[in-house]
């Protein structure tokens, strides 16, 4: 028996239960979908369900989804620079809107043009909402597992004992 309870093989014909839905998405300036992709795979393999709205997702339709599917988390990539003028913009909409207000919603990837260092960025969109800020070249993958293990975890499904 393994250690769910189930026959030796079984685990993958009773996979865990998931951990809610997650919206990855870009923003309207962001036509990339190479991180899109890459993001869904490593947040479903956390075990959510994803959500991805691809990329030059315009701020409305990004609030309107949000507001509607009601995500454990949002997640906003950014390959093309912008991601800190985008994010400083979208951020205030989304935390307007009262089923996202204690939503996480972390932003990532290259999140400015100009080459430096984004300690005075990270900080401005924390301060603006973001629950954390994932900038290239600070191990932004190791940051994101550290930051999904302080989310709060479902409660187990009656019935179904770990």
């Amino acid at each position: 028996m393994s250690d769910k309870g189930l026959p030796e093989g079984l685990e993958q014909a009773y996979p865990e239960p998931s951990k809610g839905t997650v919206i990855v998405t870009s923003l309207v300036s962001d036509s990339h979908t190479w991180n899109l992709v890459f993001l869904q795979l490593l947040i479903e393999e956390c075990g959510y369900d994803v959500v991805n709205l691809g990329p030059c997702v315009p701020d409305e339709l990004l609030v309107s989804e949000c507001s509607t599917r009601r995500p454990e988390m949002i997640v906003i990539s950014s390959v093309n620079g912008h991601g800190y003028q985008d994010g400083m913009r979208v951020i205030p909409q989304l935390r307007a809107c009262d089923p996202l207000a204690a939503t996480p919603i972390v932003i990532g990837g290259k999140l400015g043009t100009d080459g430096g260092e984004g300690a005075n960025r990270t900080g401005e969109l924390v301060a603006a909402g973001f629950d954390a800020v994932f900038e290239d070249g600070r191990n932004p993958i190791a940051a994101f597992h550290a930051f999904l293990a302080t989310l709060p975890q479902p409660a187990p499904q009656a019935g179904i004992s770990a």
